[in-house]
């Protein structure tokens, strides 16, 4: 993963967030037990969350976010999202290890997360807002082959209690987009 990646998956779901209106965030979406509000604050959150485990190595403990969706979460995304490209793309930030709470992970897993995690939320909210979901098939192509190998069985369980649900079959005809969240667990 670059950088470049991150900047796409950011792009991808900008696109998405610009499509919600607030009357829309108490709707469901793909991840059962979250709304629309939900990912918008776990997504511009995500900016800010990475941007601090950049500059400290850890987050600081007793971190909360405020309520982006509350506010206006699309000019947060736009200022958490240059914020957490520019800690990225800091010298030495990729040589470096950082404590994500629940393990030690090199620079370069932190990006993978962060720019899978910045996409598939994406993907939610175009499936949540009745919205295309084929983003960016490029993308989306090198997301799947990374997450085939960086997720592991035993990260998978029910919703809520594990980071990723158990896979769901989707065909190999449907976007990558798709099959990337089918493997991550969302209903496609």
């Amino acid at each position: 993963m670059t950088t470049a990646d991150l900047e796409r998956a950011i792009v991808s779901t900008s696109a998405m967030l610009a499509k919600v209106d607030p009357d829309q965030l108490d709707a469901a979406t793909p991840c059962a037990s979250w709304k629309i509000r939900d990912i918008v604050n776990h997504v511009v959150g995500g900016t800010h969350f990475f941007t601090m485990l950049l500059e400290n190595g850890s987050i600081p403990a007793g971190t909360e976010m405020p309520d982006f969706a509350s506010g206006d979460f699309k000019a947060s995304y736009a200022d958490g999202s240059k914020q957490v490209v520019a800690a990225f793309g800091n010298e030495g930030v990729m040589d470096k290890s950082f404590n994500m709470g629940f393990a030690e992970m090199p620079g370069p897993a932190v990006l993978s997360i962060a720019t899978t995690d910045t996409f598939v939320h994406g993907w939610d909210l175009a499936r949540s807002l009745g919205e295309p979901t084929d983003l960016d098939p490029e993308l989306a192509t090198k997301l799947l082959a990374n997450a085939r190998v960086a997720i592991p069985e035993s990260f998978r369980g029910e919703d809520g209690k594990a980071a990723f649900g158990r896979i769901v079959d989707v065909p190999e005809s449907a976007p990558a987009a798709d099959q990337l969240a089918g493997f991550l667990g969302r209903q496609v």
